[in-house]
């Protein structure tokens, strides 16, 4: 394992006969943002709790900051230095934002003369520093995933670990969640944002991996999913012809779509389908998306 934020290798999760997580290894670099992308069921929640030591692996191993999930040890003491927002959480609704962030900083340990300073450090963070004296219940759903974020960031922790931080929100709290997501970058923290959100994941995050049935199925940056053009043919009296030396194909009736190759390549493709014998009634390029990428690894896998 190296010094990655995060990094595994075959990490493996059964209960009985179901497996949650089937053989995952991916490699998250510090610094960045990161998008683990997935369908719901994919196995993205079973892979956050291994990691966090939440539940215990079947096989495989794991590092976070650097310290391998065999290790106990040194693996609880990298916990202590990652800041978490769980998809589910609820805080008491009696209690104001400030109360509430000072039970979760005494729980982390903080010493008890800096919790003003950090409380009010990380409202300013999430944008409530003007509403932490109001009680949570009066607070909408915005507001409470905002004040989860703050309490992830307690501590100052180098990782933050976000399970669906926008999936409950309206396009406001959204977008809002967002920037403070991009602004935790520029702080330098390093973010796992675990998202079924495609648009979520294209607008924040430096690199992604998708993954489906505990699997990475593609992972790296846009420019690397992406690279390459679309191109979509209907094309007749041909069937069975190799274009693999153009990209992957995928037939459906008359219509055949090429993923990955280039637009100087277009006419040569057409030449070779007219060679092979096959009739082109026509030809329509296009620029491959992150939701064509992820639908088709969903269908290829």
């Amino acid at each position: 394992m190296t010094d990655a934020a995060i990094e595994t290798a075959e990490l493996a999760k059964r209960y009985g006969k179901l497996t949650a997580l089937a053989g995952l290894t991916m490699s998250i670099p510090r610094g960045d943002i990161f998008g683990f992308l997935g369908p719901n069921g994919a196995g993205k929640t079973t892979a956050v709790k291994l990691l966090l030591g939440l539940a215990r692996p079947t096989s495989g191993d794991a590092s976070l900051l650097g310290a391998p999930l065999r290790d106990a040890a040194l693996h609880r003491e990298a916990r202590r230095r990652v800041g978490y927002l769980p998809e589910l959480f609820r805080y008491q609704g009696w209690l104001t934002a400030r109360e509430v962030l000072g039970v979760h900083a005494d729980l982390i340990g903080l010493p008890r003369h800096e919790w003003d300073g950090e409380i009010s450090r990380v409202t300013t963070v999430a944008g409530i520093a003007e509403r932490a004296n109001d009680r949570v219940a009066t607070y909408s759903k915005g507001m409470q995933q905002r004040l989860g974020l703050a309490t992830a960031l307690l501590g100052r922790p180098e990782l933050v670990m976000l399970d669906e931080p926008t999936s409950a929100l309206d396009p406001v709290g959204r977008h809002d969640v967002r920037e403070i997501i991009r602004g935790l970058k520029s702080d330098g923290y390093t973010v796992f944002l675990n998202s079924h959100l495609l648009s979520e994941v294209e607008q924040v995050c430096d690199r992604v991996a998708i993954v489906d049935k505990g699997r990475v199925l593609a992972s790296g940056t846009f420019a690397e999913l992406l690279a390459g053009d679309t191109v979509r043919l209907r094309l007749t009296g041909l069937d069975g012809a190799d274009l693999s030396s153009f990209g992957t194909a995928d037939r459906e009736g008359d219509w055949l779509t090429i993923r990955g190759i280039s637009a100087e390549r277009i006419p040569d493709l057409v030449a070779e389908l007219v060679r092979l014998g096959g009739r082109v009634h026509a030809v329509q390029p296009m620029h491959e998306s992150l939701e064509d990428r992820f639908l088709s690894l969903l269908r290829e896998q």
